[in-house]
């Protein structure tokens, strides 16, 4: 088994050179992917030979480790042929493209893993391949969701200035007295960026009036998702029942709360008047910072967990290319990085080319409460402290494969859990914010089954978000639009409930010998697999549901 997974992965890096610097490998900073028809068609054939190799592995007996972890590839496996044959997407998402070019460049300048100059003339290598790379995206796009072309768009054009003025100002610095150096990177990059300022404007007056596409990806291609990358083989009515439910109670509770706070306002004038205290464009990422000592301390004060590492998270935008209508996200070195230690949380700004409403319906969702609530989901106790666990996880699968019920499920959960625990000493702001960012979940499980599934729209979706997550307009059509190519974005709330089971279970199994910090220890240290696979590390006479 051992063999396989080494070649397994080093098929996957060899096909995404990106992914493989983001985990620490630096064989492979001197290669971009290569997007064109061809390659994409080659990789449909060696994930077929892949497979039909584990196939034969699987039907030798194996130790239990070996199974759990050959159940994953499999899964990896079959989910990425369901993306590359059936569904596509590398026919129907610009996005993939546009996001590219940035990505690979800023996992070589943000982090020292090795001099600049040498990272300099990797960055130089990958340049090269960013105009090939963009006129694949000319070539295979065809017909693709008005959405997608939208905000690749918008990808693109900050991309620009990102190639321009961020990685220039690197590049100038790193070169440091080498003139011919630094004068082989400007030729790269002004190519680069030229590519990139061509492709957004192809985006803007070619495809985006030719983009008519349809994103729903349907009930049964929904559900072979879920199976393979999550191991979920709910039946789709029951888990959308499931998730009404929840959403259901989380709004009841919204109610209620917000009626402790000011009886006289509905619950949405409540939090409306919250998140008149938010941040400006100047300080949101001061703000964000403020927010990182205080949950510490309580986590400590509480037991919570064990944190690893006093090695704090750099707080700072969110890079342009990354912008695809998410809020806040985490960055950390991979498993197999040696040197590095950056680790980065992004908070992402409002775009300079927004109006001043727009700008400030964004910055509400960074209100005081709700600032706390995202840095427990992206620093401490969430995806941070899963972070400083990833060299302690027992095989390379689990090292390098995640899955969104478990990486998203355990920050979500970490909110919930958290205020549970008497953070900020039971203030109901704190409760109505976490609520609030639970209902934001909630709203993503139903809408994406919906979009995908019952024919809605965006904007259907956007109004669901504004009336059961009492998001702002804008905020909800950013929330509902990522829903058409991120389909099974149900996973933040799905892989809470899973876990609330899991604790509950392990609890009963452990007896007097629970303790929740021993759980949360036990839980996180498994890596982020299917919390199917993690049931049966934790609970292996257990064979219930995890439902």
């Amino acid at each position: 088994m051992s063999s396989f997974v080494d070649d397994y992965f080093s098929a996957l890096f060899e096909w995404s050179p990106t992914f493989g610097t983001s985990v620490g490998l630096h064989q492979y900073d001197l290669k971009i992917e290569d997007l064109s028809a061809t390659a994409f068609n080659r990789r449909i054939e060696q994930l077929k030979e892949l497979q039909r190799r584990l196939t034969g592995i699987r039907n030798i007996e194996m130790k239990p480790d070996d199974q759990i972890d050959a159940e994953i590839l499999s899964g990896q496996i079959q989910a990425e042929l369901l993306d590359l044959e059936t569904l596509r997407t590398w026919r129907k998402n610009p996005m993939n493209y546009v996001g590219l070019p940035g990505s690979a460049i800023d996992g070589l300048i943000k982090r020292k893993f090795a001099p600049a100059s040498d990272r300099l003339r990797s960055v130089i290598a990958r340049l090269k391949g960013v105009p090939p790379l963009l006129e694949a995206m000319r070539q295979n796009i065809e017909n693709p969701p008005h959405e997608f072309t939208d905000l690749a768009m918008r990808i693109a054009q900050g991309s620009v200035s990102f190639f321009k003025e961020t990685i220039a100002s690197w590049a100038k610095d790193a070169a440091g007295p080498d003139a011919v150096l630094f004068h082989e990177f400007e030729e790269a990059n002004g190519a680069a960026a030229k590519s990139l300022e061509d492709a957004a404007r192809w985006l803007e007056t070619t495809l985006l009036p030719n983009s008519r596409g349809i994103y729903a990806i349907g009930a049964e291609n929904f559900a072979k998702k879920l199976l393979y990358e999550e191991m979920v083989d709910t039946p789709l009515d029951r888990l959308l029942a499931v998730g009404e439910a929840n959403l259901a109670r989380d709004y009841s509770d919204f109610i209620e709360t917000a009626r402790t706070i000011d009886s006289s306002k509905s619950p949405a004038e409540v939090m409306h008047s919250i998140s008149n205290e938010h941040p400006t464009e100047k300080s949101l990422i001061p703000d964000a910072r403020k927010t990182v000592e205080g949950i510490i301390e309580f986590i400590k004060k509480k037991n919570v967990i064990t944190i690893p590492s006093e090695v704090r998270p750099t707080i700072t935008e969110m890079p342009p290319y990354a912008r695809s209508g998410t809020f806040a996200a985490m960055d950390t070195p991979g498993p197999y990085e040696t040197t590095a230690t950056e680790a980065f949380y992004y908070v992402t700004p409002p775009e300079k080319d927004w109006d001043a409403r727009h700008k400030d319906e964004h910055l509400r969702a960074f209100n005081a409460p709700v600032m706390n609530v995202i840095t427990i989901h992206e620093a401490y106790p969430g995806h941070y402290i899963q972070f400083l666990n990833a060299k302690q996880f027992p095989t390379k699968t689990r090292k390098l494969v995640a899955c969104g019920t478990n990486a998203e499920g355990w920050a979500h959960y970490a909110e919930q859990m958290m205020v549970e625990e008497g953070f900020e000493n039971g203030d109901p702001r704190i409760r109505l914010a976490q609520l609030h960012e639970a209902l934001l979940r909630d709203a993503r499980y139903v809408v994406g089954i919906k979009l995908h599934t019952a024919g809605w729209t965006v904007e259907q979706g956007a109004k669901f978000f504004e009336e059961k997550a009492f998001q702002e307009p804008a905020n909800a059509y950013e929330e509902a639009r990522r829903g058409a190519y991120n389909p099974t974005y149900l996973y933040y709330t799905l892989g809470k409930l899973q876990i609330y089971k899991l604790r509950e279970d392990y609890r009963k199994a452990r007896g007097a010998g629970y303790s929740m910090q021993r759980f949360h220890n036990e839980f996180v240290k498994q890596g982020s697999i299917p919390i199917k696979a993690v049931r049966r590390i934790l609970l292996p006479e257990d064979h219930g549901p995890t439902l």
